[in-house]
C-alpha cells in the first residue's frame, strides 16, 4: 500500500528552539518516516530545517508572513509583560496574526489541494484551539480530510494561586473564554475531519461541535537522546531528588524545596535545580533561611543535551507544578527511569499512572508542600520501592511516548479519516 501524500502545516517548528516549536518539528519529523510529507513553515524556521538536512522546495516549503507575524511579534513582546511572562497574550495576539499565514498557504497550494494532490492536510501548529483555520472549510469542500492537532491549551488556573498568576502576568487569561464565540473558531472545528487533543481539558473545549476528537498528548521522547538510564538506588544512600523547570511561581520550585526541607536535615536527600528564571534569587534566599542550602545545588540553566544524564542521576523528579499544559520533562524522567512526582493536574496528571509514579492531590500551596513530603518520607523508609516504578516508567515511555509510537499513532487517525472518520479510534493512554 502506497504511503499517504500529507501536507504538514507547522507554522511553528523548530529543531533548534524548544516548548510549541520543538513539538512542531518532532511531530513533522516523525511523520516523515511514516508518510509521504511536505511541511509547510514560517521563513524564520528556514535556516534551522536546512541545517538538518531538509530539502527546500522538496521537503519543505518556507511561508514569509513577516510582513504581519514581525511587526505584531514585537507588539506581543511589549505587552505580555516581561520576558517568558503573559503567554494568554502573547497566544491571543499570534492568534490574530496566524490567519496571514494560512493565507498564504492557499495562496501556494490550494490548487494542488484541490486537485488531489495530498491525500492529508494536517495542521500541527499552533497548538492553541484559539487560533482559527480557514483551510478546514477550503479542504471540507475539495473532499481533503483536515486533520487538526494536537490542539492543547487554556488549562483554568486553580483556586488559591491568585499571586501566582498576578506574578505570571495572566490577566487576559481571565477573558480567555470570549474565543468559542468567535464564528471563525467554530467553522474551524465543524468543518475539520478529526480534532487531535493533547489534553483531556483540550478534549472538554472542542467537544460541542461534532467533529470526532482523538486523545494523543503532544508530548514525545527520541529514544536516542534518553539512553541514560537511573540505577535503582541502594538503601544505605541519599536519595537524589531533581526538579527541571523554568524557575516561576506557578511551576512549583519552592513546593519541591520545602517539601524535601526535612529530609535534607536529616541528610537523607539532596536536591538539584536544573533552570533558571526571575524565582532565582527568592529560592537560593529560600533555600538559606530553611538551612538547607549546602544539599541544594542550583545548577541554572542547561543545554537539553546535557538533562538526561542530570535526570537519570536522580531518584525521583519533584515536579509540582500547578499549570502544565504538556509536561514533556515528566515523559522525559520517566524514558530514564526516574520516578516522577507531580500534581494531577493537567499535563503531568495525565502522564503519570499509579505504576509510574506519584499524582499528589491538586490543592493549596500548603496542600502540596504537606502531600509531598508524605510521598518523600514513604520513598526514605522503602527507597528500593522505586525500582518497579523506574521499570514501568521506562515501558510506558517506549510503549506509547517515543516520537516513532506517536507517529504511528497519528497515520492511524490519517487512514481512519481518510476512509471515513474517527470516531472511536483511540489508545492506551488511559490504561
Amino acid at each position: 500500500m502506497p504511503r499517504l501524500k500529507v501536507l504538514l502545516i507547522t507554522e511553528a517548528a523548530n529543531p533548534e528552539w524548544v516548548s510549541v516549536p520543538l513539538v512542531g518539528w518532532n511531530v513533522a519529523a516523525a511523520l516523515r518516516q511514516v508518510a509521504d510529507v511536505h511541511i509547510v513553515t514560517q521563513v524564520r524556521n528556514r535556516e534551522a530545517f536546512l541545517r538538518k538536512g531538509l530539502v527546500e522546495g522538496q521537503d519543505f516549503t518556507a511561508i514569509d508572513s513577516e510582513a504581519i507575524a514581525a511587526p505584531f511579534y514585537r507588539l506581543a513582546q511589549r505587552l505580555r509583560g516581561g520576558a517568558g511572562k503573559g503567554w494568554t497574550t502573547l497566544t491571543a495576539i499570534q492568534s490574530l496574526t496566524y490567519p496571514y499565514f494560512e493565507y498564504l498557504v492557499w495562496q501556494q497550494f490550494g490548487k494542488a489541494i484541490v486537485s488531489g494532490a495530498y491525500d492529508i492536510v494536517h495542521r500541527v501548529t499552533p497548538l492553541s484551539p484559539t487560533s482559527p483555520s480557514s483551510l478546514a472549510a477550503k479542504c471540507s469542500r475539495a473532499n481533503v480530510p483536515f486533520i487538526l492537532g494536537p490542539l492543547n491549551g487554556g488549562l483554568p488556573w486553580p483556586k488559591g494561586f491568585n499571586e501566582a498568576r498576578t506574578k505570571e502576568k495572566e490577566w487576559l487569561s481571565f477573558v480567555r473564554s470570549i474565543y468559542s464565540f468567535n464564528p471563525a473558531i467554530k467553522a474551524t472545528y465543524r468543518n475539520a475531519t478529526t480534532i487531535i487533543v493533547g489534553s483531556r481539558h483540550t478534549q472538554s473545549e472542542v467537544a460541542g461541535y461534532g467533529t470526532p476528537t482523538v486523545y494523543i498528548p503532544e508530548n514525545g521522547i527520541d529514544p536516542q537522546s534518553f539512553q541514560a538510564v537511573h540505577e535503582v538506588p541502594l538503601t544505605n544512600r541519599k536519595l537524589k531528588a531533581i526538579f527541571v523547570g523554568r524557575l516561576v511561581p506557578y511551576k512549583g520550585a519552592d513546593v519541591a524545596i520545602e517539601a524535601c526541607a526535612e529530609a535534607m536535615h536529616k541528610k537523607r536527600l539532596e536536591l538539584e535545580i536544573v533552570g533558571d528564571g526571575p524565582e532565582m534569587q527568592g529560592l537560593t534566599r529560600l533555600a538559606h533561611d530553611l538551612g538547607v542550602s549546602k544539599w541544594v545545588t542550583f545548577s541554572g540553566w542547561l543545554p537539553h543535551s546535557e538533562v538526561p544524564s542530570r535526570l537519570a542521576a536522580a531518584d525521583i523528579l519533584v515536579f509540582p507544578s500547578i499549570r502544565e499544559f504538556g509536561g514533556g520533562v515528566v515523559l522525559e524522567a520517566m524514558a530514564c527511569g526516574t520516578v516522577p512526582i507531580v500534581v494531577d493536574y493537567g499535563g503531568p496528571g495525565e502522564l503519570v499512572t499509579a505504576q509510574t509514579g506519584f499524582r499528589i492531590p491538586l490543592g493549596d500551596k500548603e496542600g502540596l508542600i504537606l502531600a509531598t513530603i508524605r510521598v518523600v518520607e514513604q520513598l526514605l523508609e522503602e527507597p528500593n520501592y522505586l525500582k518497579d516504578f523506574s521499570a514501568a516508567a521506562r515501558q510506558r515511555v517506549a510503549d506509547l511516548y517515543t516520537w516513532g509510537k506517536k507517529a504511528d499513532q497519528i497515520y492511524s487517525v490519517y487512514l481512519t479519516a481518510k476512509s471515513g472518520g474517527a470516531a472511536g479510534l483511540g489508545f492506551a493512554f488511559d490504561d
